[in-house]
């Protein structure tokens, strides 16, 4: 007897809260298809494997069928065989045998039910019907919150998008793929990158010596830009959109969790422009830099360049904005500036690493889904600091900060390094790094690691390739002035020849870095 009325109580407690929520109406169920799929469980061995990515214990409406489904599931776990007597005696183990019904019931499953022929069929309605329960509920839930006089409703927003977001993820799966397929998706891919001259397979960033490495932004990768503060991290992915969006008119999206719009707009004039970014905050052009500006703020209309400066962002609504922008604007890549000032609101964690966890497995998943790179900015922890020496300043992947996750779910991970900050003047071989930025591949997945030597101008925000920017050169009273400025042609002024393109490193000072220790 108390057995049976601790049964009913649970029973009852269940359909109460749902009949609640449904406002009288009878909660989704399918009794029938749940006794058939037990039924069928109980009668044949290979009938699990068949629904055991479909179905959880929870998936029944039915306590006791919860119950039986959850041994069923704990004898398949450890290897054991699944019959109505194995189940009866899993069940008397953890003392829930005649709450699931007694060996009465469980018997009765096994004769009621014929063969398992339409088990996934039947699995995927009672799926169907679980999710429909869950719907309810939440959205019984979310009303309730929002009659609430005291409820914040962005607040509220936030937990209902987090909400739907986890019951969407943990109801949806991928089924497997037949090779076939995927050989055709790998040789279309192939014919496309022998196509293009240049070598790339991805989206070139415009820096040339970068894109040597990584063929271009991946699509369906995950790129982290890591840097400690003052490094330029802002400026490298406002140049790059700049490269992109403006200069190849790649639709490009960059979403600032630390700059309004407007400051990065001005970033971008004084990158653009070539005019001193104080200048463009105060006003103070010179009338050849009032010329020069609207000659060249004339390349950016048009641009497909989309900004966002929604403060402390959350993995949620970036989701729903990046479908947007790629279903509305053919967006091709998306940068996030930064990673640990998003938040996953709407759901629980017991720490900061733990939330850090969610957004950056979250960013992987948007990535693969939407079919296109995102580039995330992180921050790095002081432990670059607190290192001695040249090679001990250079930043390493144990540096990430708040999580190793982000180590782990990214594709690519890239540090920016500015020797001059830490007044190092010179490298190993005795070249010159005032004014220089080293950009570190230290986690490539599919592909190399290395480093690339980049031109940082602090005055315009901006990271050039070196044969970008205009370099003079003296020897005996001769000069040579190199300018591949904003597109502009190659112009020579020399009382000496320039330096070819294929000298060695040590006296190229065209060359941008190396791959795997090899100059190129």
């Amino acid at each position: 007897m108390p057995t049976n009325y601790k049964t009913n109580t649970r029973r009852n407690r269940s359909t109460e809260q749902l009949m609640a929520d449904t406002e009288g109406h009878l909660p989704p169920q399918a009794p029938e298809l749940e006794r058939a799929v037990i039924g069928a469980l109980l009668l044949e061995q290979d009938a699990y494997p068949q629904v055991a990515d479909i179905l959880k214990p929870d998936s029944f409406y039915e306590v006791r069928h919860q119950l039986i489904y959850k041994a069923v599931l704990t004898l398949n776990l450890n290897n054991q065989p699944v019959d109505m007597l194995t189940v009866q005696h899993q069940l008397s183990k953890t003392g829930d045998l005649e709450e699931a019904g007694g060996p009465f019931y469980i018997a009765e499953l096994t004769t009621a039910m014929a063969s398992s022929a339409h088990i996934v069929a039947h699995a995927q309605v009672i799926a169907q019907k679980y999710l429909a329960r869950q719907l309810i509920t939440y959205t019984s839930r979310i009303r309730e919150g929002a009659f609430d006089e005291g409820t914040d409703v962005l607040e509220l927003m936030q937990e209902a998008e987090g909400r739907l977001f986890e019951i969407s993820q943990n109801n949806m799966k991928q089924d497997y793929t037949q090779i076939d397929p995927v050989i055709n998706q790998a040789y279309e891919a192939l014919k496309k990158a022998a196509a293009r001259s240049d070598g790339m397979s991805g989206l070139s960033s415009g820096y040339h010596s970068l894109d040597a490495i990584t063929t271009g932004w991946q699509a369906s990768d995950l790129v982290i830009i890591a840097a400690r503060p003052a490094m330029g991290k802002t400026a490298f992915v406002l140049s790059m959109a700049k490269n992109m969006a403006i200069d190849m008119r790649i639709a490009t999206a960059v979403f600032s969790l630390e700059m309004s719009n407007l400051q990065l707009m001005n970033r971008l004039l004084s990158n653009v422009c070539e005019i001193d970014s104080k200048k463009i905050k105060t006003g103070q052009l010179e009338a050849h830099e009032w010329a020069q500006f609207d000659n060249r703020v004339t390349r950016m209309e048009g641009a497909p360049l989309f900004l966002d400066d929604t403060p402390s962002l959350s993995i949620f609504e970036l989701r729903t904005k990046a479908r947007r922008l790629v279903r509305e604007h053919d967006v091709k890549i998306i940068i996030i500036d930064y990673l640990q000032l998003m938040n996953a609101s709407g759901m629980s964690y017991g720490s900061r690493q733990e939330e850090v966890s969610t957004i950056s497995r979250s960013l992987k998943g948007l990535a693969k889904e939407l079919n296109i790179p995102i580039i995330a900015l992180s921050q790095l922890n002081r432990g670059v600091e607190s290192r001695e020496g040249a090679e001990g300043k250079k930043p390493q992947l144990s540096d990430l900060r708040e999580s190793g996750a982000i180590e782990q779910d990214a594709d690519m991970v890239c540090f920016i390094h500015r020797p001059e900050y830490y007044k190092i003047y010179e490298d190993d071989k005795g070249r010159d790094l005032r004014g220089m930025a080293q950009i570190i591949i230290a986690k490539h997945r599919n592909g190399a690691v290395g480093e690339v030597l980049l031109r940082f101008k602090g005055e315009y925000t901006r990271f050039m390739n070196l044969e970008d920017e205009q370099i003079s050169f003296n020897s005996g009273g001769g000069s040579v002035f190199v300018s591949k400025m904003n597109g502009g042609n190659l112009e020579l002024s020399a009382s000496r020849p320039a330096i070819p393109s294929d000298s060695p490193l040590d006296d190229n000072p065209f060359a941008g870095g190396s791959m795997n220790g090899v100059p190129f």
